[in-house]
């Protein structure tokens, strides 16, 4: 294997682990809205305070998501 096969591979590498925090974020995305549901079930009339907090610890954690793409995408078409 030469140098540049190994360096293209070492890229896709990385790009594919720094993916991984978005397998954390969409578990994350999907407990808070289990938690959400349940709180709302038991007290509908907090409906709008739960879902407001809901909205954006959802937002928080797919900030992470998109950190986690952008690093990926740096890993592959920056030099």
């Amino acid at each position: 294997m030469d140098a540049a096969a190994a360096a293209a591979l070492g890229k896709y590498i990385g790009a594919g682990l720094a993916l991984i925090g978005a397998i954390g974020a969409g578990a994350g995305i999907g407990i808070v809205g289990s938690g959400a549901l349940q709180a709302i079930g038991r007290n509908p009339d907090a409906a709008p305070l739960i879902q407001q907090n809901m909205i954006l610890s959802i937002a928080f954690a797919e900030a992470v998501a998109i950190y986690a793409l952008a690093t990926a995408l740096i890993l592959i078409f920056a030099a």
